[in-house]
């Protein structure tokens, strides 16, 4: 209904668990006409970072991620790129990172991403951004997030679709990471009460969504009907 009404639109992901073919196969496979031009993701920004200040990344990232830095050099590495690893994030992968990145002159922890959690079939999951505060803690550093809610992540996604920001509205369940970032950058955001949203969000200090809707389908009613 979106596309049909002339609107542009993108997919705006924090999906670092696999690559961005991966992650449209399988919306393709519920049913979403999407293709890879439309997804804004953090693994490609983060390649384009990478190759612009020289950066050899060590990867502590899925296993499905990794094809996304197959043009990247990753030998002698000179930063640590951190995103979802599930799995991976055992006590030896976590602590082979810190050894990286305290052993640098002047570390530089890139994330794809800083959410604290997020919800599949089975429940609630650990985010990348817990294990992130975990390495900025023990090598004294600050990360660089190049996921939402990063500025430069929305910017780049408007950049795509050759729109202000005013005139661009995010919907979401996450009222930090979605919401909140999407508001930093000029847009207006709509949070849905479906995903990873809880009550509490909407008693959040600091965000205030622009509005709230029970499911995406209203989200596209409201925004159609303003048209």
């Amino acid at each position: 209904r979106i596309k049909a009404s002339g609107l542009k639109l993108r997919f705006c992901t924090n999906e670092t668990q696999a690559t961005r073919e991966k992650f449209v196969k399988k919306l393709q496979g519920l049913g979403f006409d999407i293709s890879v031009a439309e997804v804004t993701a953090p693994a490609p920004a983060a390649c384009r970072l990478l190759k612009e200040r020289g950066l050899r990344p060590h990867l502590l990232v899925h296993d499905d991620l990794v094809p996304e830095f197959a043009e990247i050099d990753k030998t002698n590495p000179n930063c640590v790129v951190i995103g979802d690893a599930a799995e991976n994030f055992s006590y030896a992968n976590l602590n082979e990172a810190f050894r990286v990145l305290i052993g640098l002159e002047k570390p530089v922890l890139i994330s794809l991403g800083r959410g604290r959690y997020y919800k599949e079939t089975d429940g609630l999951k650990l985010d990348v951004g817990a294990y992130m505060k975990a390495l900025e803690y023990a090598c004294d550093v600050q990360a660089e997030v190049v996921g939402k809610p990063a500025k430069t992540f929305f910017e780049s996604a408007l950049a795509e679709m050759g729109v202000p920001p005013q005139q661009a509205i995010m919907i979401g369940d996450d009222i930090v990471n979605d919401v909140g970032g999407a508001q930093q950058c000029g847009m207006r955001a709509v949070q849905v009460r479906t995903g990873k949203y809880r009550p509490c969000d909407e008693n959040h200090p600091q965000v205030k969504p622009d509005a709230y809707v029970n499911n995406l389908a209203e989200a596209v009613d409201i925004i159609l009907n303003q048209l």
